[in-house]
């Protein structure tokens, strides 16, 4: 495939590989030995609401997809909207590998029945800071970013997030444009 081909619409260019999402259970050691964060035992992911014909048909879809992840992986899921109107399957689970795997599961099979395009991030949550930190995946450019709100209203600590990237980039594929680094002031986790 050239980029003649990409760019004349014969061919789309691959999405990001949604594996790399497993990079966050090989960082678990540097996020706590180094950095002092340990999971609080919840990950979500986001996506765009779906519209009303869609919502109905995906609606059971969802729900047996829900099932059948909480099945296997013995986590808790529930179904979230926040105040932006964005959808959440939120995973309470205590171990951090078990979490990842089950986000991963719940994006596939919203994959699988072709809401791939909805998908938007997932997110997970860190205590043992001065804040919580959430490290965000963002599927469409299939990299990392951390997010530190100060709970001030919408304020973001910029400097501990910048140590945390220096930090973590050598484990985790780390969004290099800052300007992507998207809060996720209202995640319900």
């Amino acid at each position: 495939m050239g980029l003649r081909d990409v760019l004349f619409g014969k061919k789309k260019l691959s999405a990001p590989s949604a594996e790399r999402l497993f990079a966050l259970t090989t960082a678990a050691v540097t996020l706590d030995t180094e950095l002092g964060l340990k999971t609080s035992g919840a990950g979500a992911v986001s996506f765009k609401p779906l519209s009303a014909g869609d919502f109905v048909r995906a609606r059971s879809d969802l729900q047996q997809l829900l099932e059948s992840v909480a099945a296997e992986s013995g986590s808790k899921l529930e179904q979230r909207d926040d105040s932006f109107g964005f959808s959440w399957i939120v995973v309470r689970d205590p171990d951090l590998e078990d979490q990842v795997t089950a986000v991963h599961a719940v994006a596939s099979g919203l994959e699988e029945t072709g809401f791939g395009e909805q998908l938007l991030a997932a997110v997970f949550r860190f205590e043992g800071g001065k804040h919580p930190v959430y490290l965000v995946y963002g599927y469409k450019r299939g990299a990392f970013w951390p997010f530190v709100p100060t709970g001030d209203g919408q304020n973001r600590d910029n400097a501990e997030e910048l140590e945390l990237k220096a930090k973590l980039e050598r484990e985790l594929p780390v969004e290099q444009d800052l300007s992507r680094w998207f809060g996720l002031f209202d995640a319900p986790l």
